[in-house]
């Protein structure tokens, strides 16, 4: 029989082999192919700084002007019990950058202080976390950071760029490693360290006093002490303030700097300027990008203050110096959106917006509110249980792909984004440690109808404030608060007293018994649940209590990036543009420094 005769009979029984083997597989559910494989979206995430969630149209403002975010809502998924892993900046952006709550990679409070201080301390982001981005990048994706990292940059020698973005996995950045400050803008008091600053002021101003009652005793011939001793006393004193001055009395130049990739590209950083440098930044990535795939972080400076605003929006909202950063970071993303559209992407690219968490009550000026509004949720910024604090925008665009308008009240987190993206690009969630998150691609296509969350846990701090149940077979969501912060004035809502709210020691509330509510019939939490008035009372209390135990089994120790010997400033570590300590350099309109 020929060789021709034969590959005719063969092909049928091939064919039939295979059909039968894709049917096996597909009853089995082994071979089913994954979306994500067959197309890799390029993927547009959007971060604002201390926004409330009740900043936005969409979430219910009737005051401030958003159109593009709203529309992005309105053709895309909002998610109404969006939740950050942690009440403020650094810490936050550390659990959505790896998709595991903060304290596992040491990026939480371990004294006093709960975010990164300086760009010379030596903590930071471990390189051993692995970021969504890094897993993207080894899938093929260009990955850019634009904009705020606040994640550290130096371990031991001011080049070595150990917590830097092109550390973790972003082959491109351009942006502000640290984050506004009130020390960003000459104008304004001091904000990093004003506490110790002010003590050491006070200190400096004994010391001097001190030497100066010496002095005259001596010239007065009361005390009987030698001229070089006061002369060596005033040199110490004189020693001990430009000790601690050259550091604090630096904080614009040491910390408000725009760095392009390891370089230091403006230093101090002109505020009226950033924006209009981060749009066009993006733009320009997208443009650079657009035959993809591509990730970009756009990680945005608005609406954290200073509030720096340009001319073209002030005092043009209803809402005063916040309400015009409201909306002219509104038009940035609507610039960017364009960008998006204009080359082409609008379909194949897949666009997140969400804050960093919920918006800073205590930050006014006089009696000018200078933070955002949270809506109907208690708590704003820095406090890890009450819902204001940690509940944010969560809006997911992917034309053709997920439904236009639909609204998910599931609860879910800013460390879901990482499996997320994971999932999207093909790439594989690191099986080697505890991943918090959950891929939200099935909640978001409508697969799912309910989170892949049972509890989720609210941190302030190294400190559990509230654990969260979400019933299954039940629309209750139970809210368990074991401590909360006092509000000062009492009743206020914030602790306008301090500026932020504590997470622990005098000023924390601890609760025995805990404080009981049901989210899904009281999401303002104003009426504490008690064994009288609700039958499951005791049900709830003893079913979260062993969620918590377990939960705490996952818990390893872990070098803290928040120690004091990681958070000093250190000279040798800080980036510098020019010689140091006379650190200078201005962009020019090209972007490069001069």
């Amino acid at each position: 029989m020929g060789s021709a005769a034969r590959r005719g009979r063969a092909a049928p029984a091939a064919r039939a082999c295979v059909l039968l083997l894709l049917l096996f597989c597909s009853l089995l559910k082994t071979c089913e192919p994954k979306a994500a494989n067959a197309f890799k979206p390029n993927i547009l995430l959007i971060m604002a700084d201390d926004l409330g969630i009740g900043d936005l149209g969409c979430y219910g403002n009737e005051t401030l002007r958003t159109p593009n975010i709203d529309q992005l809502a309105e053709e895309g998924v909002r998610l109404t019990q969006h939740l950050a892993a942690a009440p403020l900046c650094t810490p936050s952006r550390a659990a959505f950058l790896t998709g595991r709550h903060s304290f596992r990679s040491g990026m939480e409070a371990s004294n006093g202080y709960r975010a990164l201080q300086w760009n010379a301390g030596s903590g930071g982001l471990p390189e051993n976390e692995t970021t969504f981005a890094r897993i993207l990048q080894q899938r093929g994706y260009a990955t850019g950071l634009i904009g705020k990292g606040h994640q550290g940059v130096n371990c031991a020698a001011r080049a070595d760029h150990c917590h830097h973005p092109l550390k973790h996995g972003f082959d491109y950045f351009y942006g502000m490693p640290f984050t506004l400050t009130n020390d960003c803008d000459p104008g304004r008091p001091p904000e990093v360290d004003a506490g110790l600053r002010a003590q050491l002021w006070v200190y400096t101003q004994c010391l001097a006093l001190g030497i100066l009652t010496v002095a005259a005793g001596k010239t007065c011939g009361l005390i009987s002490v030698s001229r070089r001793a006061v002369t060596g006393m005033a040199g110490l004193v004189f020693l001990f303030f430009i000790c601690w001055y050259s550091s604090f009395g630096f904080v614009r130049r040491w910390n408000c700097i725009l760095m392009r990739n390891h370089d230091v590209t403006e230093q101090p950083m002109v505020l009226e300027n950033t924006a209009s440098l981060m749009l066009k930044e993006a733009i320009s990535y997208i443009e650079r990008h657009k035959h993809g795939p591509f990730l970009l972080f756009l990680s945005l400076l608005h609406v954290h203050i200073p509030l720096v605003t340009t001319a073209a929006f002030l005092g043009k909202s209803q809402h005063g110096l916040y309400g015009d950063n409201v909306e002219e970071m509104d038009w940035l993303v609507g610039k960017i959106l364009n960008a998006i559209e204009d080359n082409g992407l609008k379909n194949s690219t897949f666009t997140y917006f969400t804050s960093d968490h919920g918006g800073h009550l205590e930050a006014r000026d006089g009696h000018s509110q200078l933070g955002g509004w949270n809506g109907i949720y208690k708590g704003g910024k820095g406090m890890g249980g009450w819902e204001g604090g940690i509940r944010v925008p969560g809006i997911f665009h992917w034309p053709g792909v997920l439904p236009a308008g639909r609204v998910i009240d599931e609860p879910t987190s800013l460390m879901d984004v990482f499996p997320t993206v994971v999932q999207l690009a093909g790439g594989e969630v690191p099986q080697d440690r505890v991943i918090d998150g959950h891929s939200l691609v099935p909640l978001l296509q409508g697969t799912e109808t309910r989170s892949a969350h049972e509890f989720l846990f609210h941190y302030c701090g190294q400190h559990l404030h509230a654990a969260r149940w979400h019933q299954k077979n039940s629309g209750s969501v139970w809210k368990i608060h074991y401590m909360t912060p006092q509000f000062h004035p009492e009743g206020a809502g914030a602790c306008y007293g301090r500026g932020i709210c504590p997470c622990s020691g005098e000023g924390v509330t601890h609760h025995k018994p805990p404080l009981l509510f049901d989210l899904s019939r009281d999401p303002s939490e104003a009426r504490p649940l008690t064994p009288d008035s609700e039958p499951l009372y005791h049900a709830v209390m003893a079913r979260v209590g062993a969620a918590v135990s377990e939960h705490r089994q996952t818990l390893r120790p872990v070098p803290q990036q928040f120690s004091m010997s990681n958070i000093v400033w250190k000279p040798w570590l800080q980036p510098c543009c020019g010689n140091f300590p006379f650190c200078s350099c201005r962009e020019d309109g090209d972007g490069s420094p001069r």
